[in-house]
């Protein structure tokens, strides 16, 4: 097969985009040929207002049901790939949504929220996120573990603190995920993990999504489409051929403004981080560029074998151990 021609017959999954959402970035999608992306519905958000977010999500699919379709299992991103559609996963970058209501966490996965990241970036009632001192999973983190195991929600670790990171993988009975992470081995960043951290999850039966976020790339808003693969070559070195797969972190169609509010804690608090000047790897620097890397890691030599499992394959297996559908 072409490298087209592969891409084309390919499952591709996104495991993280935090775009804006409009009928732009579907139109996107369907140009990249993406099959199914996990689509962020809550960061900051407390329970009502991740809800007030999900019913303008499901408003807005419902009326681009010609690109788009809801997806709550893995039998719909088949159904997605078939009908020539981008099947969309809700997921959270933060457990707040569910408050201190244990309940809230079966309401979420009926409403069709399919993975959910314990923390962003700071402390909550689960546990700590990458850019404080870390606590650890609390109680009330256990149980939420537990509750997401049960009724089927994936926990994401990408913004999660080591120490949690850790307990959250020890104390799941199904499988965990950074769904966009960087190795730190090729930049030091509190946002990429450790060769030690990437192996641990992989040996406990958890998977890693890489990003291409420029600020955690060794050459920043310098890198192509190469620098990516290579972050992803390098990863899976360490994970294997089964753990791996993308998540590209796509901002587009945001302002200034959505960067201000997640480099503040809780949107509006202290400033935690700053990224600066925010430009997409070369050759990748929209969604509808997404063929651009099938053809990339097959000029670097992997077989078509693998890269189908690198762009969307692995997801799917992963997803259904967790899902359970």
């Amino acid at each position: 097969m072409s490298p087209a021609e592969l891409h084309a017959d390919s499952i591709v999954i996104d495991g993280l985009i935090i775009a804006k959402w409009n009928r732009d970035l579907f139109e996107d999608m369907r140009k990249g040929g993406l099959t199914a992306a996990n689509c962020t519905v809550s960061v900051w958000e407390g329970f009502q207002a991740t809800i007030n977010n999900i019913v303008a999500s499901q408003t807005l699919i419902r009326e681009n049901s010609d690109l788009v379709i809801p997806v709550k299992t893995t039998a719909d991103i088949r159904k997605a790939k078939e009908q020539g559609k981008t099947g969309i996963i809700f997921g959270f970058q933060n457990a707040h949504a569910f408050e201190d209501q244990l309940g809230y966490v079966e309401i979420f996965k009926q409403l069709g929220v399919g993975v959910v990241q314990m923390c962003y970036n700071t402390q909550n009632l689960v546990g700590t996120g990458c850019y404080e001192r870390d606590g650890g999973l609390s109680g009330f983190g256990r149980e939420v573990v537990g509750e997401m195991n049960r009724v089927g929600i994936m926990c994401d670790l990408s913004h999660v603190g080591s120490k949690t990171s850790e307990e959250v993988i020890l104390e799941s009975k199904k499988p965990v995920c950074y769904s966009h992470c960087l190795p730190s081995g090729l930049k030091e960043h509190p946002r990429n993990k450790s060769d030690e951290e990437l192996k641990f999850i992989a040996d406990h039966g958890g998977f890693v999504g890489v990003t291409m976020f420029a600020p955690f790339l060794a050459k920043g808003i310098d890198s192509t489409i190469d620098d990516y693969a290579e972050a992803i070559e390098y990863t899976m070195n360490i994970v294997g051929e089964d753990a791996i797969g993308i998540g590209t972190d796509f901002t587009q169609g945001h302002g200034q403004d959505f960067f201000e509010m997640l480099t503040h804690d809780k949107g509006y608090a202290r400033r935690l981080t700053s990224f600066g000047k925010i430009i997409n790897p070369l050759g990748i620097r929209t969604v509808g560029e997404f063929p651009n890397l099938t053809e990339t890691l097959l000029k670097r030599g992997h077989p078509e074998r693998v890269v189908r499992k690198i762009m969307g394959e692995n997801w799917v297996s992963v997803l259904k151990d967790v899902w359970g559908e």
